[in-house]
C-alpha cells in the first residue's frame, strides 16, 4: 500500500512537473543554501509535533505549493537585476516575427554591450530523433513461448541488458505494454509507444528524446537481442531492433550563414535561447530581435503576476479537501490587498476572488509618465513582499496542509533537529507522516 501511494506521488510530480525547464535561477550559491538550510532547521525547531492525514490530495497540495512558490521566485529574480528600479522591469524581452516558425527567450544577463540586437533566421530543416518502428502483430494472439528473454541496449556513452518474462496468459499486447512500461521508467532517454492499427494489430515504437548526430556516431541507441536462440527469435518477432529513422541535425541560415545544430533549442552569442518549430517558406527568413520598452515592461509585469494568480488559483483549487489552503490565500491575497489602491492608478486590478488582471493601455500610460519612477517604486515593493511570501511557502509548504498537531514543544527548550529538515521530503518518501 505505502509502495503504491509512493508510486502515485511521484506519478504526479513527474507528469505535472517532470517537463518544467530549469533555469540559471535554480542554481545558487553556497552561502545561499547553507541559509536555506539554517532556516529549515529554524523552522522545525519551533514547530510543533504534527501528523499529516493520509490525504493524497494534501500530497498533491504540498508539492503545488512548492513548485508554484519555485517559479514565483525565479521570475522574482529575474526582475531584481539593474542598478535602478526602471532597469530591472525593463529586462530585455525577445520576440519573433513569425513565432509558429522560431521563437526566443532572452536569456542574456542585461548588459547593454551586448552585441546581438536583431538577426534573421531561415529554419532549413528540423532536428530529428531517432526511430525504431517494431512490427504489428495481432493483440489478442501470442506470438512467443512463455519464457525468460533478454536484449542489450547499446548508447553512445553506456550498455545496459534488460531481461522480461513472458507468461502463459500474456498477450502479444501485453507484452508490448511491458516493455513499453520498462522503457519508460529506466529514464535512460527513450520514449516507447504501443501503435495500433485499425485491424487489431499493435507495434511497439521507441523514439530517442534526443535528437541530431554526431559525425562520428551511427546511431542513438542500439537494440540487439540477447544470445539465446528464444531472444533472438523474440526480437525477430517485435522488430525494434531496426532503425526506422535515423537521428538528424538541424540545419539553417543565420544571417544568409548556413549552420546545424544537434537540438531544435540553442542559444546564439550567449544572448538568445531559440527555439526552431516548423521549416520557413523559401526565402522567408523570421527576424528576431528585441520588444519596445513599454513592451518589455508590460511582458515583465504580466510574467510576475500570472507567477501570483497561479498561488492563488492553487489555494482555490484545494479549498474543499485542505480547508487550511485559506493560510495561503491569506498570505497571498493580503500583499495584493495591500497595494490595490496604489494599482488601479497603473492598471492592475485586483479581482473578487484575489487575483490580479492587468490593464497593459493603463500600465503603458503609466511607466511612460513623468511619475513612472512612482509606479516603478510600487512595483519593487510589491515584488519584494512577494519574495517573503514565496520564501516563506518554499521553506515549508506544509504549514498550508491539513495536519493534526500530535504535541507542543516545550517553549524555551527546544532543540535543533536537523536531520529532519522538512515534512515535505518526508512526504515523499514515507505514507505515514
Amino acid at each position: 500500500m505505502a509502495s503504491a501511494i509512493l508510486d502515485n506521488m511521484y506519478n504526479y510530480y513527474l507528469t505535472t512537473y517532470g517537463n518544467s525547464t530549469v533555469s540559471r535561477y535554480d542554481s545558487h550559491k553556497k552561502s545561499e543554501l547553507r541559509s536555506v538550510y539554517n532556516n529549515i532547521v529554524k523552522i522545525n525547531k519551533e514547530s510543533p509535533l504534527y501528523k499529516i492525514k493520509d490525504s493524497v490530495d494534501a500530497q498533491k497540495f504540498a508539492i503545488d505549493i512548492k513548485e508554484h512558490a519555485r517559479d514565483l521566485k525565479n521570475v522574482i529574480a529575474s526582475l531584481s537585476t539593474g542598478d535602478s528600479l526602471a532597469e530591472a522591469f525593463q529586462k530585455k524581452v525577445a520576440v519573433s516575427d513569425q513565432d509558429d516558425i522560431v521563437d526566443a527567450d532572452y536569456v542574456g544577463n542585461g548588459d547593454s554591450d551586448e552585441n546581438t540586437n536583431s538577426f534573421q533566421m531561415e529554419i532549413k530543416k528540423l532536428a530529428s530523433p531517432q526511430l525504431n518502428y517494431g512490427n504489428y502483430l495481432k493483440d489478442d494472439q501470442l506470438a512467443f513461448k512463455p519464457g525468460s528473454y533478454s536484449f542489450d541496449l547499446n548508447t553512445n556513452s553506456a550498455s545496459y541488458e534488460f531481461q522480461f518474462n513472458v507468461n502463459q496468459d500474456d498477450t502479444n499486447r501485453s507484452v508490448q505494454d511491458k516493455l513499453a512500461k520498462l522503457f519508460n521508467t529506466a529514464s535512460f532517454g527513450i520514449h516507447a509507444d504501443v501503435k495500433e492499427d485499425d485491424s487489431g494489430h499493435s507495434a511497439l515504437v521507441l523514439t530517442s528524446k534526443q535528437t541530431g548526430l554526431k559525425d562520428d556516431e551511427d546511431f542513438l541507441f542500439q537494440i540487439l537481442p540477447g544470445t539465446s536462440n528464444e531472444s533472438i527469435q523474440a526480437m525477430d518477432k517485435l522488430g525494434i531492433n531496426k532503425v526506422t529513422d535515423t537521428a538528424s541535425n538541424s540545419v539553417f541560415l543565420l544571417n544568409g550563414a548556413e549552420h546545424s545544430s544537434y537540438s531544435n533549442t540553442f542559444t546564439i552569442n550567449n544572448t538568445f535561447e531559440v527555439h526552431l518549430k516548423a521549416v520557413s517558406p523559401e526565402g522567408r527568413p523570421a527576424t528576431l530581435g528585441f520588444k519596445a520598452n513599454v513592451d518589455a515592461v508590460a511582458d515583465n509585469i504580466q510574467e510576475l503576476v500570472d507567477s501570483y494568480n497561479s498561488m492563488v488559483d492553487t489555494a482555490n483549487q484545494y479549498r474543499e479537501s485542505q480547508p487550511t489552503s485559506q493560510k495561503l490565500l491569506s498570505d497571498m491575497s493580503g500583499v495584493a490587498q495591500h497595494f490595490k489602491n496604489d494599482f488601479e492608478a497603473i492598471g492592475l486590478i485586483v479581482n473578487s476572488d484575489s487575483t490580479i488582471s492587468v490593464d497593459r493601455d493603463l500600465l503603458a500610460d503609466a511607466v511612460e509618465s513623468d511619475d513612472a519612477a512612482e509606479s516603478f517604486h510600487v512595483l519593487n515593493r510589491f515584488k519584494n513582499a512577494l519574495n517573503v511570501k514565496a520564501n516563506q511557502a518554499s521553506l515549508n509548504p506544509m504549514q498550508y496542509v491539513n495536519k493534526v498537531v500530535v504535541a507542543y514543544k516545550n517553549p524555551g527548550k527546544n532543540f535543533a533537529t536537523p536531520y529532519i529538515t522538512s515534512m515535505y521530503s518526508g512526504m515523499m518518501l514515507d505514507k505515514y507522516l
